[in-house]
């Protein structure tokens, strides 16, 4: 006995067996069962989502001898037929093998004679996006106005090619691609129906591969069987569909979470010796920074049946969830720049550098300060919190060297940072930057003293407000004027002088000032009188 494929030996013959489309199956059933039945039904939706299954069940939901209903019975000769594919009242034709008008015409001239044995005569259109204009301008007449025994199901992966006159004469349904939990759970069924083991991870892989298509999951099922001798293992799916040794990309995110470089570099020479796509690499990469951020927001949002779990909880407790989101942006930016490169290699060497090099400003390593503490039992070398107080060295006349008394600097009068110019100097040696350094500068000083600061943010960009950047700036005053420093921010009830706002009057004046000395110019003013010229507004900047 010859042997059938899982695509077809597991294709659905009853709604009931459908996998998803609960959508589309509810809208079909509840037609049936109430006799209520549209003439033209169009399927869209990506490849292998069900589209012409759906079709086929419905062809024998309305022929079964059985009566219509949506639990046609199949025993009967008309629904065994239309499984084996040879009912002679369903007519499936491929529309990209019969795109000419004349394919079309001789195929319509048959729609007004009555079926030869069913209730219906059912043509099924596939990919009907592929007909040419013509055979749509014939097939609109017959579509919208069919004999009462004539039902068009109507399939595609590309709607937008279909004219609209088409489309206003067709219910429409749209497919969905399924997720990757539905698809790794039917594929675990169907292995337990067969008497097949596997691992579950394994069969994550293969849903991860057929990208929301069903028909392509089971496909690349028959070939993991094959690959692992009548097994599914995860190392098995992974050789054979090339996927990146997990291990390899968790420590690379842990490298990245250490600082440590030359564990950076290492796994990535691995990986080269491996024969690794990095392109593949990259994607295994940002899908475990996905993970994690999720994991962060969510901590039970990582499924269980990930071999990975363990390695994703401890990551998403060591790295802030700002460097999460900044190494999974430079990997999207970095991506199209990949192929760039002088090779692959070099290309996301140099990318997974750039993650290594720029961080958020708060998670930052000092340089030369002492090794803070380990994150989750992951080190992280040069480390230390941004409200670290800076100290100053002070000894006793009969101390050593080593008996060194440290105390933090404390400011004796309150902070001299009252005018706008004040407060834009100590923004700079409190060495803000980002939307830290943005913020402050769009504030005033409403009061200081040794132990208290008083912010008012500028109404008009109180946007900005935000918890997480006044810690920053507050630690940054920590810092210079010890760890008890409070920092308090108001938003002001009207515009107020802030060094944001100074340096742009005093950025505006230049200007018109620059605006004044040209249009006063002799030379301008002979060519403006001479060749009626004139000056382009905004084009003049001052020097400075």
């Amino acid at each position: 006995m010859s042997y059938q494929v899982l695509a077809r030996k597991w294709r659905p013959r009853s709604f009931d067996t459908v996998v998803g489309q609960e959508h589309v199956l509810r809208a079909l059933i509840n037609a049936l069962d109430r006799d209520q039945v549209h003439h033209a039904f169009l399927f869209t939706g990506t490849r292998g989502v069900g589209k012409t299954t759906i079709a086929r069940i419905l062809a024998k939901a309305l022929n079964c001898e059985a009566g219509v209903s949506a639990t046609p019975c199949g025993e009967c000769a008309s629904c065994r037929e239309v499984d084996e594919g040879r009912f002679v009242d369903l007519i499936e034709v491929d529309a990209a093998s019969r795109t000419k008008v004349e394919d079309t015409r001789e195929l319509l001239e048959n729609v007004q004679y009555a079926p030869t044995r069913g209730r219906f005569k059912i043509y099924l259109i596939d990919e009907v996006h592929m007909l040419s204009n013509h055979s749509f301008n014939a097939l609109l007449k017959t579509l919208e106005e069919p004999p009462p025994h004539v039902k068009f199901l109507l399939a595609t992966t590309d709607p937008q090619r279909l004219p609209v006159t088409i489309l206003s004469r067709c219910l429409q349904f749209n497919l969905k691609r399924l997720s990757l939990e539905r698809i790794r759970d039917h594929l675990a069924r169907i292995l337990e129906s067969e008497g097949i083991p596997f691992e579950s991870a394994g069969l994550t892989h293969l849903a991860r591969g057929a990208d929301g298509s069903v028909r392509d999951a089971l496909s690349l099922l028959d070939q993991a069987i094959a690959y692992g001798g009548g097994k599914v293992g995860e190392a098995d799916v992974r050789a054979m569909l090339g996927t990146i040794d997990q291990g390899a990309v968790v420590r690379l995110v842990e490298a990245l979470a250490s600082r440590d470089g030359e564990a950076l570099l290492q796994t990535v020479h691995g990986l080269d010796e491996s024969a690794a796509d990095f392109s593949g690499v990259l994607s295994e990469l940002q899908s475990l920074l996905h993970r994690i951020a999720l994991t962060q927001v969510v901590p039970n949002a990582v499924d269980d049946s990930d071999s990975d779990k363990e390695a994703v909880t401890r990551l998403a407790a060591a790295l802030p969830p700002e460097d999460v989101q900044l190494y999974y942006q430079i990997g999207l930016m970095g991506r199209r720049d990949l192929e760039l490169g002088p090779d692959p290699r070099s290309g996301f060497e140099m990318l997974v550098l750039r993650m290594l090099a720029f961080r958020p400003a708060d998670t930052q390593p000092q340089t030369g300060a002492a090794t803070g503490p380990a994150r989750q039992g992951i080190t992280v070398p040069g480390a230390v919190s941004q409200a670290q107080p800076r100290r100053r060295e002070t000894a006793s006349p009969a101390s050593s060297p080593r008996d060194v008394v440290q105390e933090p600097i404390r400011a004796t009068e309150p902070i001299a940072a009252q005018t706008p110019d004040e407060w834009a100097a100590l923004v700079g040696r409190l060495g803000l930057n980002g939307m830290a350094r943005e913020f402050a500068l769009h504030c005033a000083v409403k009061s200081a003293d040794a132990e208290h600061m008083k912010l008012m943010l500028d109404i008009t960009h109180k946007h900005l407000l935000n918890n997480k950047i006044e810690q920053r700036i507050e630690q940054a005053l920590q810092a210079s004027y010890g760890p008890s420093f409070m920092l308090e921010v108001s938003v002001g009830e009207e515009a107020v002088d802030t060094p944001a706002s100074v340096q742009k009057q005093r950025q505006s004046a230049k200007e018109r000032s620059a605006q004044a000395s040209v249009e006063a110019d002799s030379t301008i003013k002979a060519l403006k009188d001479t060749f009626n010229a004139r000056i382009v507004p905004d084009s003049i900047r001052p020097a400075d």
